[in-house]
């Protein structure tokens, strides 16, 4: 090699040096590679919070590196969808949408990376999905449907001279509408007439209770997100007339209502989090039709139950997985 090769290679090789090692080396495992999940959440309440944490210990406990982009609406209508137009400038490997509100405003905005819901009560009825089988290229998750049905029942294994129930939710979350809409046909059917009240804010919830207050024997919280947020207040004012609270999510029944029979959000989360893992695998959402939980449990509060009236069983107590007995001060 004559001196002015050497002299070309002295010059060209410190350049190529890191290609090259680069080229050699083994590739890092698909499974180390961090990945980003933006968190579009509508609201802050225990059984969501219950939920998110369970997806984040799912992936925990497997050693899988995520890096979380969480944002939290308020219950702002306005500000879910302006969360739904951040997240789009995240560009996420995956997006995970937590309560019906906030999967309809991330699916309206957000086109370059795949959705993934929970906590969503209809997506069917929210239009999120065409079936729940078949959901789509780009979205799939979980829904959180109640056991109504059951769930009346119990009330009225409690309460059985109850001639009228009253319901407060949120008209605006389609979640609501759809719950509201099978709990008037399940008290139809067991002869029990609904009463309606609507808030539109969680500064409108309690005005709404004081107007249910003398035309009911009870109160039903769906998974209302706008109501559960403020449950503990919710609770403190049916105590004060001795008027029974029941609650569609187990988490509310520590926060002050007297019994639950529903899913369990932390197992929800973790659910969801293996779907996720999924599709960071490659499956197609189009091939992960959506899931529920099939589990139920039983949730009681003795100390509810004694402020509003209600006396409980003792095979409702023996049957029940969580037994608390606090009240919100």
């Amino acid at each position: 090699m004559n001196s002015s090769c050497r002299s070309i290679l002295a010059r060209i090789l410190p350049a190529l040096l890191p290609i090259l090692l680069h080229t050699l080396a083994p590739p890092v495992p698909a499974e180390t590679a961090v990945r980003s999940v933006s968190v579009s959440r509508f609201v802050q309440h225990p059984a969501l919070d219950t939920l998110m944490q369970g997806f984040m210990d799912y992936f925990e406990e497997k050693d899988v590196p995520i890096k979380y982009s969480i944002h939290n609406a308020g219950g702002d209508p306005d500000a879910n969808v302006k969360i739904a137009e951040r997240i789009a400038g995240e560009n996420p490997d995956l997006v995970l949408a937590i309560s019906t509100p906030s999967s309809q405003a991330c699916l309206k905005t957000v086109r370059s990376s795949i959705i993934l819901f929970s906590a969503v009560t209809d997506p069917v009825e929210a239009g999120l999905v065409e079936s729940l089988d078949r959901p789509g290229p780009k979205i799939t998750g979980m829904t959180d449907m109640s056991p109504v049905d059951r769930q009346i029942q119990l009330i009225k294994g409690l309460q059985p001279d109850m001639k009228r129930l009253g319901v407060l939710y949120n008209p605006r979350e389609a979640n609501s509408l759809s719950l509201v809409a099978l709990t008037e046909k399940e008290c139809e059917r067991q002869g029990i007439q609904l009463v309606r009240k609507t808030a539109e804010g969680k500064d409108t919830v309690i005005t709404a209770l004081e107007d249910l207050i003398g035309q009911c024997d009870a109160v039903y919280v769906p998974t209302d997100n706008t109501v559960i947020s403020v449950i503990e207040s919710v609770a403190r004012l049916c105590a004060r007339h001795r008027l029974p609270l029941y609650a569609a999510d187990v988490d509310s029944v520590p926060r002050g209502a007297i019994v639950s029979l529903a899913i369990d959000y932390r197992s929800m989360g973790r659910q969801t989090a293996a779907m996720a893992e999924r599709i960071f695998q490659g499956t197609s959402p189009a091939d992960m039709p959506v899931e529920s939980l099939k589990d139920l449990q039983i949730h009681l509060n003795i100390m509810a139950a004694e402020r509003m009236g209600i006396d409980l069983p003792v095979d409702l107590l023996q049957a029940a997985d969580a037994i608390y007995n606090s009240f919100p001060p």
